[in-house]
């Protein structure tokens, strides 16, 4: 176990769960897609990503997990 597994990942921006946490599911879906080329996809949100997912930057972070980026990138 190190630290970050303690305090949470590193990250930009304002809110972990709406930022990381999108992050790391969109990266899930980067895996899905495995390399395959995409034209369109639907993103649905629930919760507190759909209530607040401009102003917590969830939509950015779902986008870049989804290109590969990582956390801290």
């Amino acid at each position: 176990m190190n630290v970050f597994d303690i305090i949470g990942p590193i990250m930009i921006g304002p809110s972990s769960s709406h930022t990381a946490g999108a992050v790391r599911l969109g990266r899930v879906a980067n895996k899905v897609i495995d390399g395959r080329k995409v034209e369109k996809l639907n993103i649905y949100l629930s919760g507190s990503f759909a209530k607040t997912h401009k102003g917590h930057g969830t939509d950015k972070a779902l986008l870049a997990g989804i290109m590969g980026y990582k956390s801290d990138d």
